[in-house]
């Protein structure tokens, strides 16, 4: 298996070099079975111990996984390999429904706002020593906030939502600790915090959020942090009900040393209400990414926490980037004041895409979810199959696997594109790739 790439070294740090240089390169593919240490240890001639600890560095920095007898292998999509790798192809003349992304058509035109913003920065250059934030943003945002019950913290800036969830985490948490996150869940998320040398500890999740039997196991189990989205999760559609959302508080209420991080996916894009768990906890941070509405090449988040929070987060931002463009800051407060995005309309938009499909799918007897924003979960006995099926026939959906650790398989149907007239055919398609293959017959 491993002899077309030798792993070298003498030393732990230069073993984990290589195994990482070579999954970097993809010579180590993700998935691929690593030697037992013992072996290892013995075809380099060094102490098990040296491949022991080589192995626990390679798991730190999220390349590797280790799952008991079962050995390590190459994480799925480990942070060395380019994210392109781990893709979808989707080939000429397939409907694409697995990139995630929204309607180019529902997203606004930035050329004023990016004209207003640039118009400021001539009059006045941003220099080195001015305030990160910029404060017509800090103001619109917090007012948002405030509109949604969200409790009052400082404004902090970044470069989009996993910077956010990344900065919150490294603020509070080591290598080691534990955090419960939805499952299935955002796979960025469960990539990053393995990435960043935590342990994941998976939450079941329903149409109406985390379930709070999971989330109190979890936190009996010595979980530090829970990562919980609000609407539009991705790639369920799940959205916290107000019943959800105070159960939840009751949890986090017994466990106020949680550091509860909640990610808004749905902002202006979901006329669901929100219902926020900010502040039921000491530690707390919630965020709102402008990429689902006004683009994703945007990469800009607004973040509000407890103080002690926000303080180091900012003040670790401060010693790395330093700020979020301010001329990005002021394009986004052009676009929130001049209400570039229809929110209802947008929302009603997917929600009319959404349940077309679920709803061609339920006359076809095949339960499926999504409450909000532009994903629907389609649980499936087979989701490899039924993703290559669903290729062969002209429709490219992405397989659950990459969203769940314990949860039952799936299919994430990005339906951000989907005309409704074109759902009927979907549901066909999707019929016939989850029906068992027909059985052979051998004479």
């Amino acid at each position: 298996m491993l002899e077309e790439y030798p792993i070298e070294g003498k030393r732990a740090a230069e073993i984990a070099a290589s195994v990482e240089r070579a999954v970097g390169s993809g010579e180590l593919e993700p998935g691929q079975l690593l030697p037992p240490m013992r072996e290892l240890a013995s075809r380099l001639e060094v102490n098990p111990n040296t491949v022991a600890a080589a192995y626990r560095t390679l798991r730190e920095r999220g390349v590797i996984e280790t799952a008991g007898r079962r050995g390590s292998r190459v994480r799925s999509k480990p942070v060395t390999t380019a994210r392109e790798l781990s893709r979808l192809d989707v080939p000429p003349g397939v409907r694409n429904l697995s990139d995630g992304n929204p309607d180019p058509a529902l997203l606004p035109s930035l050329v004023a706002a990016f004209t207003a913003a640039a118009e400021v920065s001539d009059r006045r250059p941003g220099l080195y020593g001015e305030a990160a934030v910029e404060p017509e943003l800090a103001r619109l945002a917090r007012a948002d906030l405030d509109a949604d019950g969200v409790p009052d913290g400082p404004v902090v800036v970044t470069s989009g939502s996993l910077d956010a969830i990344e900065r919150v985490l490294a603020a509070h948490l080591r290598p080691g600790d534990t955090v419960a996150v939805e499952d299935p869940g955002w796979h960025s998320v469960l990539d990053l915090v393995p990435a960043l040398g935590l342990r994941a500890v998976p939450v079941g999740v329903d149409t109406e959020g985390p379930l709070p039997d999971d989330v109190r196991a979890a936190l009996e189990g010595g979980a530090r942090a829970l990562i919980v989205t609000d609407r539009a999760q991705n790639p369920t559609g799940a959205a916290l009900s107000a019943t959800r959302a105070r159960a939840l508080r009751t949890v986090l209420g017994e466990y106020p040393q949680t550091l509860l991080i909640e990610d808004d996916h749905g902002h202006r894009i979901v006329d669901l209400p929100l219902c926020p768990l900010a502040g039921a906890t000491r530690h707390w941070a919630f965020l709102r990414s402008v990429a689902k509405a006004y683009g994703p090449d945007l990469r800009l988040a607004v973040l509000t926490g407890d103080a002690v929070t926000m303080d180091r987060v900012q003040g670790r931002q401060r010693l790395g980037p330093g700020w979020v463009s301010r001329l990005l800051q002021r394009a986004v407060a052009r676009l929130w004041s001049g209400d570039a995005v229809d929110t209802r309309a947008v929302a009603l938009t997917y929600g009319r895409r959404r349940d077309a499909l679920i709803g061609a799918l339920a006359e076809r007897g095949i339960e499926a979810y999504g409450r909000s924003g532009m994903n629907v979960w389609v649980p499936v006995p087979d989701e490899t199959g039924a993703v290559a099926r669903l290729l062969h026939s002209g429709w490219a959906v992405t397989p659950g696997a990459r969203f769940r650790t314990n949860a039952p398989p799936g299919l994430r149907i990005t339906v951000s594109t989907l005309d409704p007239a074109e759902a009927g055919a979907m549901a066909d398609a999707i019929a016939a790739a989850v029906e068992p293959a027909p059985a052979r017959r051998y004479v």
